[in-house]
């Protein structure tokens, strides 16, 4: 059976416990003594059989994830997986009598620091102050939830399980009739899940938690950098303690490089959280960093299929009541569209996230002490009448500088910060508009000066040609006056 089949059975099965009354909820319980729990034999030992009947779980769980290698974020059976952790480290988890304040798994990690008597936590120890201190978590279920992932990440998952088992005033918690933790016939298979899992190699992502407090289905992060600047030129909307954008200023820097799109959140600038930001705090964060490189972590409102990120769903219906003409929804492809991509794609490649361009280096000259865009109309001929070879390469045009790679060997050829580069411009004598050039800073070489020298290059098609030269010049255009 596969791993999304057995989780979809269970979720049935979940709601159909639910539905036979408050006894049989999983998630958050009314306080009920063991006592009252015992009539529900019947429909816990399906449930039982279903997890663990002939090392079930353990064989899907593990033979879907192991199928693929290394465990990485987008990994289809990576959130089943973690849902079915979490519903058995809930299962039978008693509520306080006397306390109003609802009692989730996380609780029992954090108590296990204070009921130590191996003294062998200090990973745990470690984990759990991570955890507490991450500000992109609010609730105890997020929490929780986070602890799984790190302790999945580490490799540590099957020692805090056993940890749990032998600290009485943490596991007292559990009703022995109900929870498969104080269940005799099935803690072993859990216990031996536990451990398979840590010897399992998870590289996922610690970082991207802010909506862990809603979902196990973590949406779409991106960290976009950008140079020191006036202004960013988004207009933000705050909606339950998130930061939203609105919509972007025609002709500011959010708008040239299209970083971001009406929808998206800003979650995180320069290390500093946003999540649950009151309002004018993300402009608060800009004013104090003034003047420096901006490290921006942004959450998109598109899922990794390109539909809406669910947890999303009602934030982006208040948004479109406040704009109408927002659209959320996917792209239709027009035919015009689909003809141009294909085009486009023979001399395009993706690398995380971000566009290069396949394009020709037809050579490069000094040309002297000035670096004027007007050196470009004579320089440009100097170097293609050299004859040097050509060579295939991909151009990446990043938020700050540029990168030029070797197509053949995947060697970097060079490498220029925008403040460096002095002009960028077509070669308007050609034709076909294909050829264009910039003017770079040379490397000093010993006993002369450093001057100017113009590189030359040539794309597919006039189209593409004029969108890498207008993404250097946006590029140098919001830095020039930081230089």
């Amino acid at each position: 059976m596969h791993l999304l089949d057995t989780c979809a059975h269970l979720l049935t099965l979940k709601k159909q416990l639910r539905r036979n009354g408050p006894l049989y909820s999983w998630g958050k319980q009314k306080p009920h003594s063991c006592g009252e729990l015992q009539g529900n034999q019947v429909c816990q030992s399906v449930l039982l059989c279903v997890l663990f009947g002939s090392g079930l779980m353990k064989q899907v769980c593990i033979l879907n994830l192991k199928s693929e290698g290394t465990v990485s974020d987008s990994n289809p059976h990576l959130a089943s997986c973690c849902e079915l952790l979490e519903l058995i480290l809930r299962k039978g988890l008693q509520q306080p009598v006397l306390s109003l304040a609802h009692r989730d798994y996380w609780h029992c990690f954090e108590q296990l620091l204070h009921h130590d008597a191996c003294g062998r936590l200090s990973s745990v120890s470690l984990a759990v102050q991570q955890t507490t201190a991450c500000s992109k978590l609010i609730t105890s279920q997020g929490r929780g939830r986070f602890f799984i992932r790190l302790m999945l990440m580490r490799r540590t998952l099957g020692n805090v399980i056993k940890h749990m088992l032998h600290t009485n005033r943490v596991i007292e918690w559990y009703c022995p009739n109900v929870a498969i933790l104080r269940n005799e016939e099935f803690v072993e298979p859990f216990l031996s899940l536990s451990m398979v899992l840590s010897e399992m190699n998870f590289k996922i992502s610690i970082e991207n938690c802010s909506f862990l407090d809603e979902s196990w289905l973590l949406p779409v992060c991106q960290i976009y950098e950008a140079v020191p600047c006036r202004e960013l030129g988004m207009v933000l909307r705050y909606l339950d303690g998130r930061v939203f954008v609105l919509d972007l200023l025609q002709g500011s820097q959010a708008q040239v490089d299209m970083f971001a799109e009406p929808g998206d959140i800003i979650d995180e600038m320069n290390g500093i959280s946003l999540r649950n930001a009151s309002n004018g705090q993300a402009g608060v964060v800009l004013s104090k960093l003034k003047g420096q490189p901006l490290s921006i972590h942004l959450i998109r409102w598109r899922g990794e299929d390109g539909s809406i990120y669910q947890p999303l769903v009602k934030h982006l219906r208040q948004l479109k009541q406040e704009k109408p003409s927002l659209q959320f929804g996917p792209k239709p492809a027009s035919q015009q569209d689909r003809a141009s991509g294909q085009k486009r794609g023979q001399t395009q490649c993706v690398k995380d996230g971000r566009i290069l361009y396949g394009v020709h280096l037809l050579g490069k000259a000094n040309i002297g002490m000035y670096g004027g865009k007007e050196v470009l109309q004579h320089a440009i001929p100097v170097v293609l009448e050299s004859s040097q070879a050509r060579k295939e390469v991909l151009l990446d045009v990043k938020e700050t500088h540029l990168t030029c790679i070797d197509k053949s060997n995947k060697q970097e050829l060079f490498q220029h910060h925008f403040p460096e580069i002095s002009c960028v411009g077509r070669f308007g004598s050609q034709p076909d508009l294909t050829i264009f050039a910039f003017c770079v800073l040379d490397s000093p070489q010993a006993g002369k000066q450093s001057g100017f020298c113009c590189v030359v290059l040539q794309a597919a098609t006039s189209s593409e040609c004029e969108e890498i030269v207008n993404r250097i010049a946006a590029g140098f255009k919001h830095t020039e006056w930081f230089v």
